[in-house]
C-alpha cells in the first residue's frame, strides 16, 4: 500500500507540475489587433482624464505636460479616448504628437488592447 499512495502523490505532483508548465507556456506576448488610423484631438491624459480638459484653451497646459512626460492620447472625433504609446523602434512619430498636444492630428498605428484600456502604437503621425 505505501508504494500505491506514493505513486498517488508522485502523478498529483506531476499534474500540478503539468499545469503549471502550461500556464506559463501558454502566456503570449500582446499582439496589435489592428491597423488603426484616427483623427482627433491629442490631449494630456492627466488632465483630460482628471478634469475633462481640452481644446485651444488648454494647448499650452497641454503641450507642457507633453514634454514632461505625462502620457498624451488621442480623443477621437467619435468619443473615443486612445493611449498613445510610442514605437521603440521609430519613436519620431510619437514625439511629432507630443509637440501637437491640443492640437487636432491624424494617428496611424497599431491598436492594442490590454486590462480594458485601448491603445495605439504610433507608426505615423501629422498635425490637421
Amino acid at each position: 500500500m505505501p508504494i500505491c499512495k506514493q505513486s498517488r502523490r508522485h502523478r498529483l505532483l506531476l499534474s500540478v507540475l503539468a499545469f503549471c508548465l502550461a500556464l506559463l507556456l501558454g502566456r503570449t506576448v500582446a499582439r496589435a489587433q489592428d491597423d488603426i488610423t484616427v483623427q482627433g484631438e491629442i490631449v494630456d491624459l492627466a488632465c483630460y482624464m482628471s478634469k475633462g480638459s481640452k481644446g485651444p484653451q488648454h494647448r499650452a497646459c497641454a503641450q507642457m505636460c507633453a514634454k514632461k512626460g505625462v502620457p498624451i492620447g488621442v480623443l477621437t472625433d467619435s468619443g473615443d479616448v486612445y493611449l498613445l504609446v510610442d514605437n521603440h523602434e521609430d519613436p519620431d512619430p510619437y514625439e511629432a504628437l507630443k509637440k501637437l498636444a491640443g492640437d487636432r492630428a491624424e494617428v496611424k498605428g497599431q491598436k492594442f488592447t490590454k486590462g480594458g484600456v485601448a491603445a495605439i502604437m504610433v507608426t505615423g503621425a501629422k498635425g490637421l
